[in-house]
Order: C-alpha cells, then structure tokens, then sequence
C-alpha cells in the first residue's frame, strides 16, 4: 500500500498532522508513506521514523496552472493508493481527485463530496486534552476502518548532535545551563497574533523577578526591530537576564536551543507546538479571534497551560465571529492585562523554573 497525507501551509499544522504516520505504521508496517508539504516546513519532520518520503510543494514553482498541472502529473505517477488530504482546500481536493488514488480521504465541505471517497465531519468539542486540532486528524482514519490509537502527540526527533551543539553555542553565548532558562515567543506571526509589546515586557519582567531566570526570545529577521522595541520596553533588571542574539541560524537550531529550556512562554503559534513536540512546558497567550478548544493541545495544566481573554470577559464574545474578532483585536488585545493571568503564570513559573542538578 502506498499513502500519501497532504498538509499545506503552516509549519504547526504540518508538525500536528504528522501524527497520522506514526498512526498508519503502526496498523499497516509495509507501507510506504509519503507526505506533501511546502518546503520551509520541512524542519519539524526532519528524522521522522515513520515517513519515507516527503513530496515538496514549492508554490512559486506549482501555484501557476502550468506548475500546477505538472505538479499533478508527478503525483499520479507516484500511484497511490490512499490519499489523505489534511489540508482540505479546493486546490488539494482537485489534486486528490486527479491522483489516481482508489481511497481519498478529506474533511466534508459543500465542495469535497465531489472529489472524495470518504468525507469526515469535524466536533465542534473535543472529547479529550489533545484538543480538537489532533482529534479532527484522527477522525481522517476512521474510513480505513481499522482500530486506532484515540489521539497521539506530535513529536520532533532531533539528533544527538544537534542537541550537543545546542548547548555548546550557549555556554558559548554565556548562557548557565544550570540555571532556569526560558524560550519567550515573544511576537506572533501576524499583527493580530502578537500580545501588545507593552505587555509582553511587563510579562517577561514578571519572569525576572520571580525566578532570575534567563530569558531568550525567538523572532525572525524581518522581526529585529519589534524584537529590540521589546527589548527596551524591559526594566534594566530584565535586560540583563535577556540573551538577544542567541536565535539558532535554522529552525532545527531554533528547535534545538527550545530543547535545552525550561519551559516556552508567549505568542500562541508554531514556536508553542514544537515546544511541546520537544516536551517543553509551555505556556501560552492566544489572540482574541482563535478558539482556545481547537489549539490548546494536550493542557493538563502543569505540562501546558494557556489563557485567552475569553476565560476573563467572556460576555464579550458571545455572538463574535472570528472576523470581528480579527478585526477588532488590537481592542480585545489591550483590554488583556498580563496582571489578569499572573497568578497562573507564577504556579507555572513556580513548577518549571527549578535550578537544574549541576
């Protein structure tokens, strides 16, 4: 049997749905499983055990007809058997469709009876701490009518080396592996994604003084000079403990560097999943328009605790779409004082922040 699991875009949800591959092989050993991603996510599934091969979708190359056309052609010439599509767009539905797979798996949507074998609809509840994101992945297997694991927890393999290497560039850097260490995400991936840069300082000051602890943040280049806005938002105490330019020079060595932490804490987003891939505590601020139920994976609230301003005004958003709420979250944002959830955050900080054994 031949398989392929189709996740586009963002580099979290191809880490959550990787998870069907440890599934598959588990229940079918012989098979051959192939997973189509776009290539600057391949990070999070690099040494996975349980893929054979990764079909690389590069939309500057395959997004025009042409490419696309000549991107289906490869498909239908790897000859699968089964295709699951996680990503359940229309562009992927037509691909599935024109893949020659006998089996193909999806979501239901108005569109995708057309161009599926089997269509799964999505709870609007999760039956379990993994939260909705993983149980919605698991649901694709249950036409292969074959019994399952209930949910499974995403997981990236970094090497030996790599996690050598991250210590070494810390120790270089000045960084005490003895002492607490925190990973701060302190910047979303979009304007409305990001915990007002006033607060995210008062916040990391709070980490300061609670525990001394070593702070690191994770940003892109293009995110230097909202970084350094941070930064000098910080009280002089803080900035002494904050390493600025300790970032990792891939994601691997982004991930890596997690790895040696205590704990993650910020921005909800790809950095908070790796982190728990990696088996990292965390400790996560949603933005106001994403519903906590669907991305609060594996909260037993010790391990992974987040807060969304819901759980503190939560007449304000009943009857909200998620378009007002995008909207309109520089507003939800500023009403969401860090004060509102430190008493959450400090029994986190109290449970991780531990001095390591020398």
């Amino acid at each position: 049997m031949k398989i392929l699991v189709i996740q586009q875009k963002m580099i979290g949800d191809v880490l959550t749905s990787s998870i069907l591959f440890e599934a598959l092989r588990s229940r079918f050993p012989q098979a051959e499983l192939h997973y189509m991603i776009q290539p600057h996510t391949s990070a999070v599934v690099e040494n996975n055990p349980f893929i054979d091969k990764l079909i690389l979708f590069e939309p500057k190359e395959n997004g025009s007809l042409r490419g696309f056309v000549n991107f289906i052609r490869v498909v239908k010439k790897e000859g699968y058997d089964l295709v699951i599509d996680v990503y359940s767009k229309i562009g992927t539905a037509v691909l599935s469709w024109f893949s020659g797979a006998s089996g193909r798996i999806s979501y239901h949507k108005w569109y995708t009876s057309l161009a599926y074998s089997h269509c799964v609809k999505r709870k609007s509840e999760p039956a379990t701490e993994a939260g909705l994101a993983i149980e919605h992945r698991m649901a694709l297997l249950r036409p292969l009518e074959v019994l399952f694991p209930q949910v499974l927890k995403p997981k990236i393999y970094l090497s030996l080396q790599e996690n050598e290497n991250a210590r070494i560039q810390l120790q270089k850097a000045g960084v005490s592996l003895e002492n607490p260490l925190v990973m701060t995400n302190i910047l979303g991936s979009s304007p409305v994604k990001t915990y007002p840069i006033a607060y995210m300082a008062r916040l990391l000051d709070f980490i300061a003084a609670q525990h001394q602890a070593q702070i690191l943040f994770n940003y892109i280049p293009s995110q230097r000079d909202l970084a350094r806005q941070v930064y000098e938002a910080c009280l002089p105490t803080t900035r002494q403990l904050i390493f600025y330019d300790i970032m990792g020079n891939s994601l691997r060595e982004f991930m890596a560097i997690t790895a040696q932490c205590n704990a993650l804490i910020g921005n909800e987003g790809g950095a908070i999943n790796m982190a728990k891939a990696l088996n990292v505590p965390t400790f996560a601020i949603f933005s106001p328009q994403i519903q906590k139920k669907a991305w609060s994976l594996f909260e037993d609230g010790r391990q992974n605790v987040s807060v969304h301003l819901s759980e503190f005004q939560q007449e304000r958003f009943k009857n909200k779409s998620e378009g007002h709420l995008k909207k309109n979250s520089h507003s939800y944002y500023k009403d969401f004082k860090p004060e509102f959830f430190f008493p959450q955050l400090q029994a986190f900080l109290d449970l991780h922040l531990k001095k390591k054994a020398a």
